[in-house]
């Protein structure tokens, strides 16, 4: 399956182009699927129909979903008292009812991931169009599946269960149950979980689609969202120019608004494939509307993220890993190398990634930024590489 992230700065429209996106796809006759992470039924204006947790046909072959985050809370909630029951009696803890949950922090993005995984495996659809919150907020969701199993391997090692045919020894020996088998299967049940949904971000067919009205605000949070996407290797396959003035407008005082889009818009062309929107006069609602919007169509799939390394040996001893990072600036730049992974640092954003093999027998011999890549150079470690006659 296809898949098109939109995000955009808060106010940009994101959520109309999303929605002008998938109903353009279901007009060409691609069976889509439109998830939204709005608390709010703004999708459903913008549709002209409501939408809610249980997915609905807003059109033909076009299908809305806005998933419920009390709702899927509750049902974990409550599968999780049912696998800790000994623990919670034995300690005197009070069983809540579903009707008193409330969502924790966190617990909203967990849902709308979980449902970004459904939605994704689903065979009967063709494209997924996720409307994503605004920026940052997005940047933070999309980092979330990495950075937990990252922290769930650390806090939970999957090697030490292999030590579970003495847990009942000491369970007995501390003569209290043992949390330790539900709590590791809990860790793996969530592993795969996190697994398949950062499959689906990494999928080749998986882009990013940036929505932002062209001025100095939105060149800003474009110029900080690329960077943040591209250390995650996620690809910015589009630049949605949402409301563009028409050149000649009838209001002077619109003159200084058209001419900072006009810059704007120059700008972004140098580097982004740009799609100009037009300004409607008005917020886009029902069908009409959106078919009014001049959005790109959906085919074909970009292009995969890349980082290559470079072999260099021959020529001057070094291994060369490209990592692109448009819009990264120098001085923002840190990185640490940490045994067999490298924590990158590039402005706000900061990403641990895991080494090539080839890389983990090296030592780091300098790194550059050029033409918006991240060039780091590795030397062999004459411990650890290979020789010939060795």
């Amino acid at each position: 399956m296809r898949t098109i992230l939109i995000t955009g700065p808060g106010g940009s429209g994101r959520t109309t182009i999303a929605a002008a996106t998938a109903q353009r796809a279901a007009d060409e006759g691609t069976r889509t699927l439109l998830l939204s992470a709005d608390r709010t039924d703004t999708l459903g204006v913008a549709l002209g129909t409501g939408t809610g947790p249980v997915p609905t046909e807003a059109a033909p072959l076009l299908t809305a979903w806005r998933p419920d985050a009390v709702e899927r809370f509750q049902q974990d909630l409550t599968a999780f008292q049912s696998r800790a029951a000994n623990v919670l009696d034995l300690l005197g803890a009070a069983r809540l009812d579903g009707e008193e949950v409330t969502p924790l922090p966190g617990a909203e993005e967990l849902s709308f991931l979980r449902a970004l995984r459904d939605a994704a495996l689903s065979e009967r659809y063709d494209l997924l169009v996720v409307d994503l919150p605004p920026l940052p907020e997005a940047l933070a969701l999309l980092a979330l599946p990495e950075e937990l199993r990252r922290y769930l391997r650390r806090l939970l090692p999957p090697e030490r269960q292999a030590a579970r045919a003495l847990r009942p020894v000491l369970g007995r020996l501390a003569g209290i149950p043992m949390p330790a088998e539900w709590l590791y299967e809990t860790a793996s049940r969530w592993d795969v979980e996190l697994a398949a949904v950062e499959a689906v971000l990494t999928d080749r067919r998986t882009a990013v689609r940036l929505v932002a009205e062209p001025g100095p605000a939105g060149a800003d949070a474009v110029r900080t969202a690329a960077l943040g996407l591209a250390l995650r290797g996620l690809r910015t396959e589009a630049l949605v120019a949402n409301r563009v003035l028409p050149e000649t407008v009838p209001d002077t005082w619109l003159a200084g608004l058209l001419a900072q889009q006009r810059k704007a818009l120059a700008e972004w062309q140098e580097t982004y494939d740009v799609h100009a929107v037009p300004h409607l006069g008005r917020d886009p609602h029902g069908t009409d509307d959106l078919d009014a919007l001049a959005v790109p169509g959906v085919n074909p799939a970009p292009a995969p993220v890349e980082w290559p390394v470079a072999d260099r040996l021959a020529e001057d001893g070094h291994l060369v890993w490209h990592i692109p990072l448009p819009g990264a600036v120098r001085d923002d730049l840190d990185l640490v190398r940490r045994g067999d992974e490298l924590v990158i640092t590039a402005g706000p954003f900061r990403r641990i990634v895991s080494l090539p093999s080839a890389l983990r027998r090296c030592t780091v011999a300098g790194a550059g930024l050029r033409e918006g890549e991240l060039r780091i150079r590795f030397a062999p470690d004459p411990a650890l590489w290979p020789t010939a006659g060795r």
